[in-house]
């Protein structure tokens, strides 16, 4: 089973509803996500905001903080997935879990941060994270290992830890 169809399954069982807020992937994610069978039942929707004014326009980024730091920001990932939860509202009701992704695909950077450097953003009932990588490749290897670096840690946070073996 691929990480998406484990993330609609653990999100199913929970019923859950998931909203995705990507920049450097472009729409990555979500295609990926709707490629699982059943996917509707849980998936609300997906902003691609690309240009940095969309971040806080649309998802609600501080522009303070957008300013500050740019849109290649730890704090700006998490506050991409808080957003997206609420601009997927389906019936007002947000979705439960917000992933996102910001960074630098290459093949330049425009503010001196490596190539490859990628903020993902998740945002739960539960808590807010975000994850930080540095990934190798050309434009669209750091596109595809952002693309499946979200799911695997949107699937991380909500599947429940094995319990212990007792003997």
């Amino acid at each position: 089973m691929s990480e998406a169809a484990a993330l609609i399954t653990e999100l199913r069982v929970r019923g859950w509803t998931l909203g995705v807020a990507e920049s450097l992937t472009g729409g990555g994610v979500a295609a990926e996500i709707v490629t699982v069978p059943g996917a509707s039942a849980v998936f609300s929707g997906a902003v691609v905001a690309y240009a940095t004014p969309v971040k806080h326009t649309l998802l609600g980024v501080d522009a303070d903080l957008l300013a500050e730091h740019g849109p290649v920001c730890a704090e700006v990932a998490v506050q991409m997935a808080d957003g997206v939860r609420r601009a997927v509202a389906v019936g007002g009701r947000a979705a439960d879990v917000g992933i996102s992704t910001t960074g630098i695909a290459g093949p330049d950077s425009p503010d001196g941060q490596p190539v490859g450097t990628v903020h993902i953003g998740l945002a739960t009932p539960l808590r807010s994270s975000t994850r930080s990588f540095v990934f190798a490749g050309d434009r669209g290897a750091v596109r595809v290992q952002a693309r499946d670096a979200a799911i695997a840690l949107a699937l991380e946070a909500i599947t429940p830890a094995p319990e212990p073996i007792r003997e």
